[in-house]
């Protein structure tokens, strides 16, 4: 969704079940796991990452004189941008793959893209780093409202004596930060698509910066193309970030306890 620049563009879904019917069809079931490989590749460092530094930046806030609020936000910020660092490479791999239309068993594998990627552009802005300005956006904001909002509410809203409660109160909090951090950080996500993904015109490159690329958006196709594939990102990203905060918070305790 993110990709496509209209209803004229031969890339367009009309919905989001005419894009699962659209690519079941024209690249089968294999189609829908395209570029898998970069992203279990990333997720665990890339999560080790986010809480680890999360960690270490609420740690050195604690010099500084910030109210509590604003410190779990500003080290979210920060932990969404030193993850950004690690993530994109994979990004850009994983991105080049999904836009690719043929079938699953005609498109080189993770590594031979990659390859690819490094012999035509290296491993800075035109290659394996390309979008990392987007990337840093994406990652940074993202964080900055997802352990901001749930932090800050969870120590608003009362806990519940009952277990299987606590643990629906977390989790809707969870949700509810997924959520709204999707929400809010989709422009990024949008202009990094664009600049990682196949340009409108082959060998000219168009979106080449984050803002620019946003502000080109904005002025060809209105300000609702920003927030193209909001609702499969909140369907990602609502319950899957409720998840990683309940994981989280529950090995970490345990592993105070036992460790």
């Amino acid at each position: 969704f993110q990709i496509q620049r209209g209803k004229t563009d031969p890339t367009s879904y009309k919905s989001l079940g005419d894009c699962f019917r659209t690519i079941f069809q024209r690249e089968g079931l294999l189609g829908f796991y395209k570029g898998i490989l970069p992203p279990v590749l990333a997720e665990t460092p890339k999560r080790a990452v986010k809480f680890f530094t999360f960690e270490q930046y609420k740690k050195l806030l604690g010099y500084v004189s910030l109210p509590p609020g604003l410190a779990f936000a500003v080290a979210g910020l920060g932990s969404g941008l030193t993850e950004a660092v690690v993530v994109n490479p994979f990004e850009v791999v994983k991105v080049t793959l999904q836009t690719n239309q043929s079938a699953f068993t005609e498109q080189p594998s993770s590594f031979v893209q990659a390859q690819q990627i490094i012999k035509t552009g290296g491993l800075g802005s035109q290659g394996l780093n390309k979008g990392l300005t987007a990337t840093l956006g994406r990652h940074g904001v993202f964080n900055m409202v997802y352990f901001g909002f749930y932090f800050n509410v969870k120590n608003i809203l009362p806990v519940n004596k009952d277990p299987n409660l606590e643990f629906l109160r977390k989790f809707g909090i969870g949700l509810v930060s997924g959520t709204i951090a999707s929400i809010i950080n989709i422009p990024f996500d949008v202009a990094k698509s664009r600049i990682q993904g196949p340009q409108p015109v082959p060998g000219e490159i168009k979106y080449r910066t984050c803002f620019k690329t946003m502000a080109t958006v904005y002025k060809e196709e209105g300000f609702l193309a920003l927030y193209k594939g909001l609702l499969p990102k909140i369907m990602r990203l609502g319950p899957g970030g409720a998840v990683m905060l309940l994981v989280y918070e529950y090995v970490y305790a345990w592993l105070q306890d036992t460790v």
